[in-house]
């Protein structure tokens, strides 16, 4: 099988790769070749006995700050010239959305920078035009967990990984909603029963039913993408 995603993780902690990556289906995806992952340790580029790899910040603070000439020897060793997509794991990057994701998964290459202590050289990241990208409002330790997040997103969307496109046609964020709530065996449980409409055997009516119960929660936990939902609803009429 061809490799559809080649994955580089720039990192002071190698070891935690592949991690949870190596499971489930996107670890057999990784087993299968569909994808490949290197983690590259950035203490492999430092030039002291030490292995430092950050310094103090100019203009004073609390923390360290990553080295640009570091992070650059890095990229430069595994990169020709810049590869499609180079991304920086940082609270103040853009957020990761499902359609982000999307355009993720149709590159070959992808990189990322996973950041410690108080983040990185600006230069490096103005020089090499390195994305900012952020899971959300909130500081992790450093970039590794988040760069795992990405990497299964995006794994899980190349061809034949998940199996059957349809779920990935019904996740939640397609069309901007929320997916609606799932039910199994056994049909009642501690006094909860499944929903009639979905032991009905009427796709139209099941159908509706789901629509409307990602209407609603969508609604009522997520104003920012019922917002979106509406507008785009609207710009269809138009």
């Amino acid at each position: 099988m061809n490799c559809l995603l080649s994955a580089k993780v720039f990192t002071i902690f190698p070891e935690m790769f592949p991690g949870p990556l190596e499971t489930s289906l996107v670890g057999r995806a990784l087993n299968k070749g569909t994808w490949n992952l290197e983690a590259i340790n950035l203490r492999d580029y430092a030039t002291d006995k030490h292995r430092s790899v950050d310094d103090t910040s100019f203009g004073g603070g609390p923390g360290m700050v990553l080295r640009p000439d570091i992070i650059d020897a890095a990229l430069q060793d595994h990169y020709n010239v810049r590869p499609n997509t180079l991304i920086y794991l940082s609270p103040r990057g853009i957020p990761l959305t499902q359609e982000y994701v999307k355009k993720l998964a149709k590159q070959s290459h992808l990189g990322l920078l996973c950041g410690r202590f108080e983040g990185v050289d600006q230069r490096v990241l103005d020089a090499w035009h390195i994305e900012e990208v952020s899971l959300g409002d909130f500081i992790l330790s450093g970039g590794e967990i988040a760069a795992m997040a990405i990497l299964d997103a995006v794994v899980r969307l190349l061809p034949g990984v998940l199996g059957e496109q349809e779920s990935l046609n019904e996740e939640s964020f397609n069309e901007n909603l929320l997916e609606y709530p799932q039910y199994t065996r056994p049909q009642n449980w501690k006094n909860y029963a499944v929903p009639e409409v979905l032991l009905s055997g009427h796709h139209e009516k099941i159908k509706a039913w789901r629509k409307a119960e990602s209407e609603k929660l969508t609604r009522e936990r997520r104003a920012d993408l019922w917002q979106r939902y509406k507008a785009a609803q609207q710009e269809r009429k138009d």
